[in-house]
């Protein structure tokens, strides 16, 4: 699918507030309801929209401590790298994974309680992962920047 002004108006509206009506979204971005709502399902089934969420202010859930976690797996075979994978996918306190280049083979943000559940969480759930050979670990101080919404140019 490729996005035209509208659509990346839809898109840009949407990201700052999922919960809008139909009617407000069309009111935005200047077309009638009916349209903007064909628009809008075509934006989802294509995947392009791939879900509503809401976002919770971790520090207010008593989640104040984000780790940013670099693994090195001894072995980057496809079989290692799908049981990392695995195993890290089933831990509710990482909230994002990547498979990177360079010295890390996968960085990871972690959400906790505090630096006791970190060790918790280090000790008894990632480092019980098979094929790990160095973590390191930063601590975030505080978020400078912090956003969720993907830089859409086509509807600015």
């Amino acid at each position: 699918m490729t996005l035209d002004k509208i659509d990346c108006r839809i898109l840009n509206e949407l990201q700052s507030d999922g919960r809008m009506t139909n009617q407000e979204l069309s009111e935005k971005v200047g077309l009638s309801p009916s349209p903007c709502l064909r628009r809008l399902k075509q934006l989802e089934s294509s995947g392009i929209i791939t879900r509503y969420v809401a976002l919770v202010n971790p520090d207010l859930v008593g989640l104040p401590v984000t780790a940013f976690v670099r693994i090195r797996l001894d072995q980057q075979d496809d079989r290692h790298l799908a049981e990392f994978e695995k195993a890290v996918t089933a831990f509710s306190e990482v909230m994002e994974c990547y498979l990177m280049t360079g010295d890390a083979d996968y960085q990871l943000r972690v959400l906790v309680s505090s630096l006791g559940a970190f060790e918790d969480f280090l000790r008894s759930k990632l480092t019980r992962i098979p094929g790990i050979s160095e973590v390191t670990t930063s601590f975030a101080l505080r978020p400078v920047v912090y956003k969720t919404s993907i830089p859409l140019q086509n509807g600015t």
